[in-house]
């Protein structure tokens, strides 16, 4: 009787395969974003008066917190996407490299997006 092989059923949440699912994530996130940078931006042609109103919106408070959230999403996607091009094409698919790669991209990231916050706080706070 032949084997046949048995797919895991589960997957092991290890910091790659959610290294996976967050740039995943955040991509298609990038992608909402860009149409509502379009929405916006198409107001201009309705004249000011329209593009004020949505500026308004935008200018708000929560919007100013939504940014930081903007800034997270490119930092994070931009980070493990180079991660990404250096496994591709450079020596970190070695397995002693890419989980020390993995938690570097987590770390600059948040180190990036703690920076970027602080003046976006201020900002958001009207400091």
């Amino acid at each position: 009787m032949k084997r046949v092989f048995q797919p895991k059923k589960r997957y092991r949440l290890h910091p790659g395969y959610l290294a996976w699912i967050l740039h995943r994530i955040t991509g298609v996130l990038l992608g909402g974003y860009l149409f509502l940078h379009v929405w916006v931006i198409h107001h201009l042609s309705k004249g000011e008066e329209a593009f004020n109103g949505v500026m308004a919106v935008v200018q708000s408070p929560l919007f100013h917190l939504l940014e930081i959230g903007l800034l997270g999403t490119v930092v994070y996607h931009a980070i493990n996407g180079l991660r990404v091009v250096f496994i591709d094409y450079g020596n970190l698919a070695r397995r002693e490299l890419f989980r020390k790669a993995v938690y570097a991209t987590f770390v600059v990231s948040m180190i990036l997006v703690i920076v970027g916050a602080i003046p976006m706080i201020k900002a958001a706070l009207g400091h």
